[in-house]
């Protein structure tokens, strides 16, 4: 590796001799991670892993973000546990009991993090301040809800977001009225929205799952559907 290129795909001793390379300071694992440089391990396919990986897909770089995986790496653990991480097509993925395990001189990291990590620390940015709540934060329209939702449930789903009745009532997924847009229209959380369709009317979980990492009107609702799968265990 060179002084100016960080090394890629590299190894925790490979990123933190650069780091040090660059920055004049000491590094290790602790310090990698609590600065929020995302660690990888690569997983080959594996009959008991199966469903992580999409098909023709044999070998890829599951991430490690599980807030628990990394505080036991944190504190000097001896090898690596990975007990959330995110399939092939980037889907979370809570992973059955006890989890993975595997060695610590796994563990790899990503030149483009390394290089915006050094970034961050020679160039640091001004916090900006928070920007305003956005009506999207409150719930989706009818028009967003057909458009991510139509199709994958067998019924009229602009009818029965008219009814308001179960699941797409008030007591249900459908959480104001959008004033903003006329009297007669509502907002509909799509957390709930999903859970109903997939507990009340068996749409998949997988193309839930999908939605949420695809669609950009779910974007700002993926850390609160993630908690609701960890929660159910999903």
């Amino acid at each position: 590796m060179t002084s100016g290129t960080p090394p890629n795909n590299a190894t925790t001793e490979e990123t933190c001799s650069w780091l040090s390379e660059q920055t004049g300071m000491p590094w290790d694992l602790a310090r990698l991670l609590g600065a929020g440089l995302p660690p990888y391990v690569w997983l080959e396919y594996s009959d008991e892993y199966a469903e992580l990986f999409a098909e023709g897909i044999t070998r890829y770089p599951a991430p490690i973000f599980y807030i628990e995986d990394t505080k036991r790496l944190i504190a000097g653990s001896g090898d690596v546990l990975i007990r959330m991480t995110r399939d092939s097509d980037r889907i979370s993925f809570k992973l059955k009991p006890p989890g993975i395990t595997m060695p610590l001189d796994a563990l790899r990291f990503f030149q483009r993090d390394i290089a915006d990590l050094l970034e961050n620390i020679l160039h640091p940015k001004e916090e900006a301040a928070a920007p305003p709540p956005k009506e999207i934060l409150k719930g989706l329209t009818k028009d967003e809800v057909i458009h991510i939702f139509g199709g994958m449930a067998r019924l009229d789903l602009e009818k029965s977001l008219a009814s308001g009745i179960g699941i797409f009532g008030d007591d249900g997924a459908r959480v104001r009225k959008n004033s903003r847009t006329g009297k007669n229209t509502h907002l509909w959380n799509p957390v709930t929205l999903a859970l109903g369709l997939n507990d009340v009317y068996r749409v998949p979980m997988s193309h839930l799952k999908k939605a949420f990492a695809t669609q950009p009107d779910l974007r700002p609702w993926k850390a609160a559907w993630l908690e609701s799968l960890a929660l159910l265990g999903e």
